[in-house]
Parts: structure tokens; sequence; C-alpha cells
């Protein structure tokens, strides 16, 4: 049995073996000792750069290679240790994957929600387990869901936005508070009215169609977590389409995608959202149909 003193030795050593460069303080770590660790911290590996980071020993031509890094958020020149990934590169992995878990698994608070004072619409799936398992209910409604979405929102709205959660909690937590003034100022820029905003738990893409046809909305518009990968948690989309109705075809549907702070900034696709909600109701069309 491995005594607690024996385990905080082996942590230490682990850390001390890690990229210095990247991972913590070198003169602490040449005098034996870790001031963070010996605290009770442990340095935060997600907070490294992956695009700078060169972990390739001896590289013929560095800084061509660090330019190539720069243009891709894929893992490369990661090097090893033997026939195995080095120490930081596997924790690294796992640390982002379980970012990835915590963004699907996990739920918009509600503070946000309560914060946006919008209010709240759960589709027919109960629970998240369902949510992930059944993605056909991730689109529908109860009847009574619809009638009180009807008897709170604005009828006949020019353009109705709403937010759901998706497969990232985390994107929404992220994006929301930057994105959605955007789009409503642009909206107000154009004089395009926007109907009552309101958030959507357990929601797919496709739940716009019931909410077009029970408010009337001329757009419809969904704020959504995309799914994550080990790139980034945080990345939002949006979905918008003309006169959406129940079983439309997935060619109507206009989607802005890779909303996040490494992608197109949450302002930014607010801003170009506003553009192409104009676009769409100018054209009376979205999707393969819209011109823009």
């Amino acid at each position: 049995m491995v005594s607690e003193n024996e385990l905080k030795t082996i942590i230490e050593e682990v850390i001390k073996n890690l990229d210095r460069n990247n991972l913590g303080d070198k003169e602490s770590n040449k005098s034996g000792g870790n001031s963070e660790i010996e605290a009770g911290e442990i340095p935060d590996i997600t907070e490294v750069d992956l695009q700078k980071e060169m972990l390739v020993p001896e590289a013929n031509n560095q800084e061509e290679f660090l330019k190539l890094k720069a243009k891709t958020s894929a893992r490369l020149g990661v090097w090893r240790a033997g026939p195995r990934y080095k120490t930081n590169t596997l924790l690294r992995f796992r640390a982002d994957h379980a970012a990835a878990m915590d963004a699907v698994f996990t739920g918009v608070s509600e503070e946000l929600i309560n914060e946006m004072n919008f209010d709240t619409y759960q589709t027919l799936c109960s629970d998240k387990d369902e949510f992930l398992t059944r993605p056909d209910l991730g689109k529908l409604f109860s009847d009574q869901t619809l009638a009180e979405m009807k008897n709170n929102c604005q009828s006949n709205p020019q353009v109705q936005l709403y937010v759901a959660d998706g497969l990232s909690s985390t994107a929404i937590e992220a994006n929301l508070r930057d994105i959605f003034p955007a789009i409503k100022q642009g909206l107000e820029g154009y004089n395009i009215e926007m109907g009552t905003p309101f958030f959507v738990k357990f929601g797919r893409v496709a739940s716009m169609e019931p909410i077009s046809e029970c408010l009337n909305a001329d757009v419809s518009c969904v704020l959504i977590g995309e799914r994550p990968g080990l790139a980034t948690a945080e990345s939002m989309s949006c979905y918008m389409a003309y006169k959406a109705e129940i079983g439309m075809p997935e060619a109507r549907r206009t989607v802005i995608s890779n909303i996040h702070s490494g992608g197109t900034s949450a302002v930014e696709a607010g801003a170009h959202i506003a553009d192409v909600i104009k676009a769409m109701l100018d054209q009376k069309a979205s999707g393969l149909d819209l011109e823009i």
C-alpha cells in the first residue's frame, strides 16, 4: 500500500519531469522542490498554448514547424518516450477529454438563464441520458409545453431567437453573454422585430420546427452548443431557417458554426447573424435557396 508521503513524492517527480518551459518555475525545479505542489496546487496544463509548444528535440527547422502548428489545432510534434506519449502530452489529452465530457453531461446554469431573464421550456427528454440516446425526442415538445410557450411568447414575430443547450453547456456559458446583445443590436439597426427569447432544455437543432409553427415566426434562430472535441468545448453554432416547419429538409437551414474564442468571436458572429437574418427576410428564403 502506497503511503500518502510516497504518493506525494511520486507526483512531485512526475511534475518535475514535465516540460519546464511551460509548466513550472525553472528555479524552483532546480532546487529540488515544487513550491506549487507544496502549497497544495498543481499547475493547470490546459493553460499551455499547444500551438506554441515545441516538444520535438533538436528539430531541423523549428521556426517553420511552429508556423505549421499555428495554422491548426491538431496536436503536432508531441514527440514520445520510447513507443509511448510523453507524460505531459497524455495528461493534456486526458484534461481536454474531461472538459469535453463535462460540456456534454453538465447543464446550463440556472444563474445564467435567470441573468438573461429567459423562461425555460423542456423537450420530451426527461433527463440528460435520454437526451443523448433519443435525439428524436430532443426536437419535440408536449402539447402543454407548446401551449405555455404560445401563451407566454409574442406571436407572429419577424425573428424568433432562442437558446438550446445542445451538446455543450460550456459553449452557452462561454458565449451567450456576448453574442445575444450583438444579435439584438444588429436586428434593431435593421428595424427588425425580435420575439420573446427563451431557453430550451435538452434541445436539438430541429426543435426550431415546432417552435416556428407554434409562434408563426418568419425566421427561427437557435443558438446551440456544438458537440465538443479535444480542441475546444466552447464552440457554439447558430442555425436559422425561414418559415421553418416540421419535417423540413436540412437543406433549408443556414448555419454559422465555430463560434468561440479560437474561431469566430461571439461579438463578430452576432453581427454577422443579424446580417444573414436580414437577407432571409428580404429574400424570403434560407439554406441553399439563400443568396449571400
